[in-house]
């Protein structure tokens, strides 16, 4: 089980390393952000040496406040991505679908993205599913070609369940559709309010529980990462209490043992 590091926000990226050991998750999703620890493979490494908390999963810089991190190229911040990932020996670097203003990027995403995976073939670049944005009573798509990666079809995919929420679709449906190519997992909650809420597993929801007990029938061999909203915690101790919760939940539903039970 990895926590992403953007479970701490706005705790910096060390604290994340700090709150993954302190509970037992077994490993760490980067989020690459304006934290410059975040863009720092040697800063990384030497975090999760002190920690003993490995990087397994790297997420580019793809959000609308990461536009400038690294470079305003999303090719080359993509890129930049995978290096991370091959420096700290995580497996997967997971991706989003391209923004509609992104024309360049989008015209030739699916092609651009099997050229970067055969620059890095060890990796595996997951996209995620993403979800409509609904304003002032209307709706509408800020990705190309649309938020469900499974449309255009790609090798590999992030399965978020918060995101599943929020695009009121059904995560088990959603898992089906990727097929062997579900590669990660953001694990997370959501109402289906039509916001991306990324609640604590179980308070939502969501067929989070199915889905995880599901994940051995279907041949899964990635990984499955926490991606909870913690930045209303009140406290350090209230934030710890969060993680450990969702810790538990998958733990239980994974059938897999604690560090202490192990």
């Amino acid at each position: 089980m990895l926590l992403s590091s953007s479970s701490v926000f706005p705790e910096r990226t060390a604290a994340a390393f700090q709150l993954a050991a302190a509970l037992g998750y077994d490993g760490l999703e980067v989020m690459v952000w304006t934290d410059a620890v975040s863009q720092d493979g040697g800063a990384l490494r030497g975090l999760a040496d002190h920690y003993g908390v490995p990087v397994l999963s790297v997420h580019a810089p793809c959000l609308l406040v990461t536009q400038r991190v690294w470079s305003p190229d999303p090719w080359e911040r993509l890129r930049r991505a995978a290096v991370l990932a091959e420096t700290l020996e995580a497996p997967t670097v997971v991706v989003h679908p391209p923004f509609t203003w992104q024309r360049d990027y989008a015209r030739n995403f699916a092609e651009g993205l099997d050229k970067v995976a055969g620059q890095f073939g060890g990796l595996r670049f997951a996209v995620e599913n993403m979800y409509p944005v609904r304003m002032a009573g209307r709706q509408f798509v800020p990705y190309v070609p649309g938020w469900d990666p499974t449309e255009p079809g790609y090798s590999s995919y992030t399965l978020d369940l918060s995101h599943c929420a929020a695009s009121h679709t059904d995560a088990l449906e959603m898992a089906d559709r990727m097929g062997a190519g579900l590669a990660h997992v953001h694990l997370g909650d959501g109402t289906g309010e039509g916001r991306d809420e990324h609640l604590v597993p179980g308070r939502g929801t969501q067929p989070c529980a199915e889905l995880l007990r599901s994940l051995a029938g279907r041949g899964f061999t990635g990984s499955v990462a926490v991606e909870v909203t913690t930045r209303g915690a009140k406290s350090r101790q209230v934030r710890e209490a969060d993680l450990r919760e969702a810790l538990a939940f998958a733990r239980q539903h994974l059938n897999t043992p604690s560090p202490v039970d192990a």
